[in-house]
């Protein structure tokens, strides 16, 4: 079944935090779909063709045993196709300032009872990228039902091949020049912005596609 863009993720390993979030939504009166699941490779498949709200990553899902995923490696996965609300220890915060600025992705603090504070900041995520998605006008249907897939990957491999090189260098910023290290952030920075228009872009273009051939 392909989801629509009210459609939330819920990535946790913790399944009473899960369960928490989703009921929280509810709260909101907005009729959203909401999966969860316990990894980000789960959340990936989902998400395959889809235009989503957004995504919540709760840290307790990340695999960190092993020399594993990540959790900046699962937020630069992740926002790749739709904005990202993460809730983690408060020291990754400053570690993930690219994506937080960039608008990429939005930051809780792992503690205390967050659940309605992820709730509210996915529900704020989908309405923005529906006011979007409507200030963006497609005067016809000459081009296929797949230009919004093509575009999102044209764009966005070579868009996640700069922001993982450019982290690779920023993982060694100690070495690097200061003026050096400001060029880089301020490289990842315009890379995930872009990515973001490209994920605006091609999710108004299905919807849009999706409409007409309904009509």
């Amino acid at each position: 079944m392909k989801l629509t863009s009210r459609t939330m993720i819920i990535i946790s390993g913790d399944h009473l935090l899960a369960q928490r979030c989703f009921e929280e939504l509810a709260v909101f009166g907005r009729r959203y779909r909401t999966l969860i699941v316990g990894t980000v490779e789960q959340a990936r498949k989902k998400a395959v063709r889809s235009a989503l709200a957004a995504i919540f990553l709760d840290e307790s899902a990340i695999n960190f045993a092993n020399g594993g995923e990540t959790l900046e490696s699962a937020l630069a996965l992740l926002s790749e196709v739709a904005p990202v609300v993460v809730a983690a220890a408060q020291e990754y915060q400053a570690r993930m300032g690219f994506l937080i600025t960039s608008g990429a992705v939005d930051f809780i603090a792992r503690t205390g009872d967050y659940a309605p504070i992820v709730a509210g900041m996915l529900d704020r995520r989908a309405r923005m990228g529906e006011r979007s998605a409507g200030m963006i006008q497609f005067p016809n249907d000459e081009l296929s039902g797949d230009f919004g897939e093509i575009l999102r990957h044209e764009v966005n491999n070579p868009l996640t091949g700069i922001l993982g090189n450019t982290e690779l260098l920023l993982a060694r910023r100690d070495r690097l020049p200061p003026a050096a290290v400001e060029r880089l952030e301020t490289i990842a920075e315009l890379a995930v912005r872009l990515r973001e228009t490209v994920r605006r872009l091609s999710n108004a273009w299905d919807e849009n596609h999706e409409h007409a051939r309904r009509a």
